[in-house]
């Protein structure tokens, strides 16, 4: 049961939106076959100890609607009420997105973060309004607009959503709640601007770790995500915590200490930079080295080559981070095959 009103929503999220977003992507069983319910609760239950207070249910992977409404599920009964779950609207079409939402409601997600198709290749901002118009006025979901390089709307605008676009969705969309701000990635103009003009009306997440934390200074963030943070296991939340209260050189110790991690991560996702595709194998190799259940992802799916295994594990161990003993092949079986 959704647990606000739709005309409530902002005021909702202005409340409850507060800490750190990770990243869950779904397990699968042995033969591929099946979602794995024993590594998906443990994943779960895994984030929430580490001090997370939402996750996004990955769906830029190869899962079904159905199946996808089945994860949600899962999710929300191991978490608890009082966890929070993005849907990713992820799917190929507009139609696609719009039954997985409505499922994903029924399941019991609390809001969703929206992407765009590689398919949607908009020549004019009306495009891009009429698309993220119709998806939110589909489901009755708080919805966390996404603004990045990866949808290509640069041949639109320099800032691919501009801000003229943006005060188009947030005053026309009542259930617009808040802005992933990534225009410009790698760069943080799009945070600041976006903070600039929004912050009254709507939570402004600045999402990638290594940015949020020293911007604290400058910026009241009271929430970031979604992303992989969990593979740094409790450290983004308390990092996040002692910035948000006051204690920001307390936390830019913490961000000094894990600076080895951030700086392998970087490296291993520069190898699929401008694909406009994240290597959510890499992604689900860095959750099962903290302890996650890794595992296989069906295919198509890209490859964690060795030396990035190598080079991730040794900068967990640099960092004074938590990270598995185990040897390397266990990662495709997962801690909980099925």
């Amino acid at each position: 049961m959704i647990k606000y009103k739709k005309a409530e929503a902002r005021s909702w999220a202005r409340e409850h939106l507060v800490g750190c977003s990770g990243v869950t992507i779904p397990s699968y069983t042995a033969d591929l076959k099946n979602l794995n319910e024993n590594g998906i609760r443990h994943d779960i239950e895994l984030l929430k100890s580490f001090g997370h207070s939402y996750t996004l249910l990955c769906t830029e992977v190869t899962i079904t609607v159905e199946e996808n409404a089945k994860f949600t599920a899962w999710a929300r009964d191991t978490a608890g009420a009082d966890f929070g779950l993005f849907f990713h609207a992820g799917w190929g079409t507009l139609a696609d997105n719009i039954e997985a939402v409505q499922m994903a409601e029924e399941a019991g997600a609390d809001l969703v973060l929206l992407s765009y198709p590689p398919q949607f290749w908009p020549t004019t901002e009306q495009e891009i309004y009429d698309y993220t118009k119709a998806f939110c006025e589909a489901t009755a979901l708080g919805v966390m607009l996404f603004p990045i390089p990866t949808w290509g709307f640069e041949r639109i605008h320099p800032a691919g959503m501009s801000v003229q676009l943006m005060k188009r969705l947030v005053n026309d969309l009542p259930n617009v709640v808040a802005i992933k701000s990534e225009q410009g990635f790698p760069l943080v103009g799009g945070v600041f601007e976006m903070w600039h003009h929004f912050h009254d009306e709507v939570v402004i997440s600045c999402p990638i770790e290594g940015d949020a934390i020293p911007l604290m200074q400058q910026l009241a963030l009271q929430f970031s995500g979604t992303s992989n943070t969990q593979w740094l296991s409790d450290y983004y939340p308390r990092a996040f915590a002692l910035a948000r209260t006051g204690r920001w050189e307390a936390a830019m110790e913490l961000y000094w200490q894990v600076n080895p991690a951030r700086q392998a991560y970087a490296a291993a996702m520069q190898a699929s930079a401008g694909a406009g595709v994240i290597n959510r194998t890499i992604w689900k190799y860095m959750d099962w080295l903290a302890g996650f259940n890794g595992g296989p992802l069906r295919a198509p799916a890209m490859r964690c080559p060795d030396r990035f295994m190598k080079s991730l594990r040794k900068s967990l161990q640099d960092a004074r981070m938590p990270v598995t003993a185990d040897p390397d092949v266990q990662f495709m079986f997962g801690r909980y095959p099925g």
